[in-house]
């Protein structure tokens, strides 16, 4: 007979066995004893604690001065010499080192790249100075990024080292180190259109890029200037056979496929129509048309293979020589031309050095794929550029690498452990396996990059897998190996067929994004959630990929954590536009309801993505909460008056009642709301936008530039002189001419008047 009593005590005394392991590890014996075993794997920590350091610098909200940034970095080396007993030590001070480092490391790159910002807008500025980069834009014109050689009105110390400028007309010919002269209206980079938003002036700053704007009229080229620098000639012989290329493309493809033909080949991605990024991005592709890991794996990895079949077909060289290793220096040089020629964006480079490294690793005889070699890359990219950790496509590529090699060798792990692969795969199975594999990567890298998604830009791609399911086959197989061969031929103006191959991969894949952006729910929207939700996913998602044992497994905790945080982000009452005529409230439906106002499209369309509301700008702002008249309009928000004044004759009764007043003019004298909440045209143009919070009749505020700080890329002006000091002088110059110039109607001030001419993404912020 079978003894049930004695197999439910032994199930008891298992599972209490089980409970007891699992109470000591979480003693801090037992977690100090799992990092010990984790030894092997301490290293791939090291560029998450150096982008801590880094980050650390960023979120300051002063900028410290240079001996201050550097002293705890000798301090961290001092107590690492000091205190070496134990792993537990190495790993502290490790910490410490690579923090400090990475703080120390920002700063003097914030030091290095230094060059002067324009501190207001600038029209009819004349300048002169070197082309550095021509893009076409997919409607009319170009957007020209010269560095400057002279601004007409501005001392050399104030001069930004290079501006960008939109043109409404296309001057034939152009290329990167021609002298060019041009009348144009310039401003400061924009800011962030909420607090904690993205701010491009940061990322601006370390382009070196003081000022964006349009151009008045046709450039005209300047040969007086002679010949650039010499830097700037190596680049320019680059972009000048970037340009050659991106024109035989041109005329072998037209149309919108050559333009995407063109963006996949030399980065050139400014011919591409805003619906056709809108249908890549929507259904999950956008990834396809910027040049990244995928794009240099297929190329680099095709001459890889061509190579080493080459060579093996050789049995005098096959047999004596190292042929992999003869192949990855190949594909390391081909794809360094293929850094070269695409455009060396960000992305390209993060994809070039870890493909490197991947390479590197073969002539060593290391596994190419691997946690190790990842970390390396992004250590490598983080000392050189340490801003590059607040790169948006930084971080969401890193994740998904790190998501996918981690499950790959997860994978690889558990296959080993079997014994490996005994027998050879049948066609059925293999195509199984490859598409298997693209549903499994596509939901891998899906799951990895959400959190940045919904942090970022507040949408989700429903329908991605699909999309990628069909779309990747065709890119994979067609489309870049057409491309491949399109650059091998064309020397030898081959390069039509190749094209045309290429055109017919591109068509397929448009039209597959296209109809997969249609479907309904295609796009999905998320609200805003807090960066504290935000930071426990991400540092959770590290800890269950970066740690190999049980101790992985804190790592969902930390990701539910932040789950369940998410829906917690503190919502503004009311926002108020960086010039104060922009305004919006919440309803007692919690949505945004938005008076009308001119150029305010593009502030208002980033409020409501942060609140995941599809409306649009034109049906939020229906000012459909506010009662108005000819003087200015009122709304109550949770019992308090909010007065928005557009006249002075409004003066007298909003300023008694009013517990929010705001202004699209100055403060007048004495004009004291009830509740002292105040803002005028003044403030909000130094403060940018303003959030207002009302808790219990309190009203606390928060602005753009509490948020920012005092940066270099933010740094502080008077904007009531700088505004008082132009308009005395438009004055003068009107009254000249018999006319009156009004001190309120200022246009944009010290950004640029909302035009269609500066609504690029990367210039407005998105």
């Amino acid at each position: 007979m079978v003894d049930v009593t004695a197999g439910l005590s032994a199930g008891e005394g298992a599972s209490s066995s089980n409970a007891a392991r699992w109470l000591a590890a979480l003693t801090p014996a037992g977690v100090l004893a799992a990092l010990e075993a984790e030894q092997d794997r301490w290293f791939l920590w090291l560029p998450v604690f150096l982008g801590a350091g880094i980050a650390s610098y960023f979120q300051l909200s002063g900028e410290p001065h240079l001996l201050a940034a550097l002293m705890p970095l000798p301090i961290a080396l001092i107590i690492s010499a000091l205190w070496r007993q134990g792993s537990i030590a190495v790993m502290v001070t490790g910490i410490l080192v690579a923090m400090a480092l990475g703080f120390a490391l920002a700063k003097v790159r914030t030091e290095l790249i230094r060059a002067p910002v324009l501190e207001r807008q600038f029209n009819f500025a004349e300048i002169r100075g070197f082309v550095e980069l021509v893009e076409p834009r997919p409607t009319r014109g170009q957007r020209i990024t010269l560095q400057l050689v002279s601004f007409a009105g501005l001392p050399a110390e104030r001069r930004p080292h290079r501006v960008r400028v939109r043109t409404l007309s296309t001057l034939a010919g152009l290329k990167p180190g021609d002298g060019l002269r041009l009348k144009a209206t310039l401003g400061p980079p924009g800011i962030p259109a909420l607090p904690n938003d993205y701010d491009f002036a940061r990322s601006a700053w370390y382009q070196r890029l003081g000022g964006i704007g349009y151009a008045l009229a046709k450039p005209v080229r300047d040969d007086a200037l002679g010949m650039p620098p010499l830097r700037l000639q190596f680049w320019a012989t680059i972009e000048r056979v970037r340009l050659a290329i991106g024109q035989r493309i041109g005329a072998g493809l037209p149309g919108e496929s050559g333009q995407i033909a063109m963006g996949l080949i030399t980065g050139e991605r400014g011919g591409i129509t805003q619906a056709t990024n809108d249908a890549y991005r929507d259904s999950g592709l956008f990834h396809i048309l910027s040049i990244s890991g995928l794009h240099m794996v297929i190329m680099a990895g095709a001459i890889f293979w061509v190579i080493r079949a080459s060579l093996a077909l050789i049995p005098s060289i096959a047999l004596r020589y190292p042929i992999k290793k003869i192949a990855a220096v190949g594909a390391t040089v081909a794809a360094l031309g293929y850094l070269l020629i695409s455009g060396s964006s960000p992305a390209t480079v993060r994809s070039w050095i870890t493909i490197s490294l991947m390479f590197f690793a073969m002539l060593l005889d290391r596994p190419a794929v691997s946690l190790r070699n990842v970390a390396l890359s992004a250590l490598m990219i983080l000392v050189v550029f340490p801003e590059t950790l607040f790169d948006v496509g930084f971080q969401m590529s890193y994740a998904a690498v790190v998501a996918l090699v981690c499950a790959y060798e997860a994978l690889r792990d558990r296959e080993e452990a079997r014994g490996g692969r005994t027998a050879e795969r049948s066609q059925a199975m293999t195509a199984i396996l490859f598409f298997g594999g693209i549903i499994l990567t596509t939901l891998i890298a899906s799951a990895s990059v959400a959190p940045f998604a919904a942090y970022y830009f507040h949408k989700s791609q429903q329908y991605a897998v699909l999309a990628n399911l069909i779309a990747i086959p065709i890119c994979n197989i067609v489309v870049m190996p057409a491309a491949l061969a399109t650059l091998l031929f064309m020397p030898f103006g081959l390069e039509v067929l190749p094209l045309w191959v290429m055109g017919q991969g591109i068509d397929a894949m448009t039209a597959i994004a296209q109809r997969v952006a249609r479907l309904p729910g295609a796009v999905g929207y998320i609200p805003a959630i807090p960066t504290v939700a935000f930071g426990l996913m991400v540092v959770g998602g590290l800890w269950l990929c970066l740690f190999r044992t049980r101790l992985r497994l804190a790592g969902l905790a930390l990701i539910a954590a932040g789950l369940g945080a998410a829906p917690f982000r503190e919502r503004p009452d009311i926002l108020v536009g960086r010039d104060g005529a922009l305004v919006a409230v919440r309803t007692a439906s919690g949505v945004l309801s938005s008076l009308p106002a001119r150029g305010g499209a593009f502030e208002l369309t980033r409020w409501l993505e942060f609140e995941a509301d599809a409306r649009g700008a034109k049906l939020a702002a229906t000012a459909e909460a506010f009662r108005c008249d000819g003087a200015g309009c009122t709304a109550t928000v949770k019992g308090l008056t909010l007065a928005v004044a557009t006249h002075p004759a409004a003066l007298a009764d909003d300023c008694a009642r009013a517990h929010i007043l705001v202004l699209s003019f100055p403060r007048p004298p004495g004009c004291i709301a009830a509740g002292s909440t105040v803002i005028d045209f003044f403030a909000a143009r130094a403060a940018g936008t303003v959030a207002l919070f009302i808790d219990n009749g309190q009203v606390r505020m928060t602005t753009v530039a509490q948020a920012r700080g005092a940066r270099p890329w933010a740094r502080s002006r008077d904007v009531r002189r700088s505004i008082l000091q132009r308009t005395a002088t438009a004055a003068r110059a009107n009254s000249r001419l018999g006319a009156f110039a009004s001190p309120f109607d200022l246009g944009d001030g010290d950004g640029l008047p909302r035009t269609d001419v500066d609504e690029d993404e990367d210039e407005r912020g998105l």
